[in-house]
C-alpha cells in the first residue's frame, strides 16, 4: 500500500474527554472509527457521555436522529489495541501528556500498523519529533491537535517535525478538513504551537495580576469576557480544561525547554497537589459543589 491509500478506518487512542469526542467527530463525518482504551470502564464512561451529548444535540435540533444513529453504527469501542490498529489507516493518539508513555505507545503502534498508516498525536505541547524517533516511520508522524470540546471547536493545528513528509501533511490536512475543521498548519514545530502560546501569554498575565493582588479571578475573567469578547476568562478556562491537565502540560514543556519559565505557576501547583482540578473535581479556582 502507498500513501495514496484512502482513509477509511480511524483509530483514536484514549477514551478521555478529548479522545472520545475526537472519535465521535470522525464517526459523525462518515469514517469507521474505533475508540481504544486499556480498560472497559473508561470506554463505558465515554460511551455514556457521548450518548447523552448526541441525544441532547438531537433534542436541540443540532443534529438529526438519523445522523446520530448512523454514527453509532460507525463507532466502535475496544481494548485490544493491536488488533484494531492492524487494520487502521490513521491513528490519533490522545493519551496522557507524558513523553515516555507516548514513545512507548508509538513504538507499539509502529510494530502493528499497516505501512501506509499515519500516526498522529493530539498532544498540545509535546512535539512529534520527540515521539517519531520511537518508530520506523518518522515520515508518517505529526501532531494533529484538536481543541476542547472537539465536537464544537472548529480549529485543528497540524504540525510537522523536520522528517514529516509533505504527503503526510497533505493527507492529515485533508482529513481534518473532511471533519469540518479549520486548519492551522505550522511550518515547523514549537512547544505549545500557536493557539496555546497565545493562551499561555494571557494566562501568564492573569496569574501575574493575581500575584500582585490587582484583581480577583472572577473580575479578571469578567474583563476577558466583557472587554475582550472571549467566551470565558483564563481562570474559567483552566477549570474547564482541568488544572491537572494545565499542570502536566507545563511540566511537559519544561522537560523540552528546561527553562524555569515553563514550570507550572506556584498557585497552579498548589491547586494540583490539593486535588482541586476544576469542574471535574468540583473545585478549582471556583467552587462547583453547589452548581
Amino acid at each position: 500500500m502507498t500513501t495514496s491509500t484512502p482513509i477509511e478506518h480511524i483509530t483514536v487512542l484514549g477514551a478521555g474527554t478529548m479522545g472520545s469526542q475526537i472519535a465521535a467527530v470522525c464517526a459523525l463525518s462518515g469514517y469507521r472509527t474505533t475508540l481504544v482504551d486499556i480498560a472497559e470502564e473508561p470506554l463505558e464512561q465515554a460511551k455514556a457521555q457521548l450518548r447523552a451529548r448526541l441525544e441532547r444535540d438531537v433534542a436541540k435540533s443540532r443534529r438529526t436522529a438519523e445522523d446520530v444513529a448512523a454514527t453509532w453504527q460507525r463507532l466502535q469501542f475496544a481494548t485490544d489495541r493491536d488488533a484494531v490498529v492492524a487494520t487502521t489507516d490513521f491513528v490519533i493518539e490522545a493519551a496522557v501528556e507524558d513523553l515516555a508513555i507516548k514513545r512507548q505507545i508509538f513504538a507499539s503502534l509502529d510494530a502493528v500498523a499497516p505501512a501506509h498508516a499515519i500516526l498522529a498525536t493530539n498532544s498540545s505541547n509535546i512535539v512529534s519529533s520527540q515521539i517519531a524517533s520511537a518508530t520506523h516511520r518518522a515520515d508518517k508522524v505529526c501532531n494533529m491537535h484538536f481543541f476542547n470540546p472537539a465536537l464544537v471547536m472548529k480549529c485543528v493545528e497540524i504540525v510537522p517535525h523536520d522528517g514529516t513528509s509533505p504527503q503526510t501533511m497533505e493527507r492529515t490536512r485533508a482529513l481534518a478538513e473532511s471533519l469540518g475543521k479549520e486548519v492551522v498548519q505550522l511550518n515547523r514545530e514549537i512547544p505549545g504551537f500557536v493557539a496555546n502560546r497565545l493562551l499561555n501569554a494571557l494566562r501568564k498575565e492573569a496569574l501575574n495580576l493575581i500575584d500582585q493582588d490587582i484583581a480577583s479571578p472572577a473580575d479578571i475573567d469578567k474583563a476577558a469576557r466583557d472587554a475582550l469578547g472571549h467566551p470565558m476568562g483564563p481562570f474559567e478556562l483552566m477549570d474547564l480544561v482541568g488544572l491537572d491537565v494545565v499542570y502536566l502540560i507545563r511540566l511537559a514543556e519544561y522537560e523540552q525547554t528546561k527553562e524555569e519559565s515553563s514550570l507550572p505557576h506556584p498557585q497552579i501547583k498548589q491547586l494540583y497537589e490539593a486535588g482541586r482540578f476544576g469542574r471535574k473535581s468540583g473545585r478549582g479556582w471556583y467552587d462547583y459543589a453547589s452548581a
